[in-house]
């Protein structure tokens, strides 16, 4: 099944112009099972979020993308900010104690510029101790450019990782964009969790795959 791992909505994220419904209608015309919301440092109530799976008739799952001191993260399984969640480390304990998974969301940010060459700049930033922290790298992002792309995907082989997608949609120009397409069934988000950490997963860009 194909779920979409990265969304913002409103008024959760306020940097986002999306909607529920739409982004939901979204969702469904480009042909996805699901969609995670993953908003700022905002965690959604899961039975919230169950009533509008029902509501919709489409699987929404909840999540959330959380600022620490070595970029970006995806967390999943977690829910309520503990303090000193930008650490790191810390934000791995966490993550662990709750049984959760914890994704690196667009790591070109900040460690790769459009002039840069890719595989110096991936050789330079892989070498950072984090990495051993997460269970896998957000290699298709929607809003990012192919080069920018690129430098995500050859990250993640050079760490030996099987890397995800998402349309890290903020509005409607980034749906249909990247997606992660899963082997088996997903019905709630403790699954999600046990297929992500089973690697039973793959990246696609649904503009490339359409």
């Amino acid at each position: 099944m194909f779920i979409d791992l990265h969304t913002h909505t409103l008024p959760w994220s306020d940097d986002s112009n999306l909607e529920i419904p739409e982004l939901v209608r979204l969702a469904k015309q480009a042909g996805l099972n699901a969609i995670c919301l993953t908003e700022h440092e905002w965690f959604r109530d899961k039975d919230t979020l169950a009533g509008l799976s029902q509501e919709h008739d489409f699987l929404i799952l909840p999540g959330v993308e959380l600022n620490t001191e070595d970029g970006h993260f995806l967390v999943f399984g977690v829910d309520k900010y503990h303090f000193g969640m930008h650490r790191t480390e810390y934000l791995k304990q966490v993550v662990d104690d709750a049984g959760g998974a914890m994704i690196l969301a667009h790591p070109y940010r900040r460690n790769f510029h459009s002039d840069a060459d890719v595989f110096g700049a991936v050789e330079q930033y892989c070498q950072k101790p984090f990495f051993r922290l997460v269970d896998t790298v957000e290699v298709f992002n929607g809003r990012a450019s192919e080069r920018e792309n690129k430098f995500s995907q050859e990250l993640c082989r050079r760490l030996n990782l099987n890397g995800v997608g998402g349309s890290d949609a903020h509005s409607t120009s980034n749906i249909p964009s990247c997606a992660t397409f899963f082997e088996r069934k997903i019905s709630n988000v403790e699954q999600l969790i046990a297929e992500l950490k089973a690697g039973r997963f793959r990246a696609v860009d649904l503009r490339q795959d359409s």
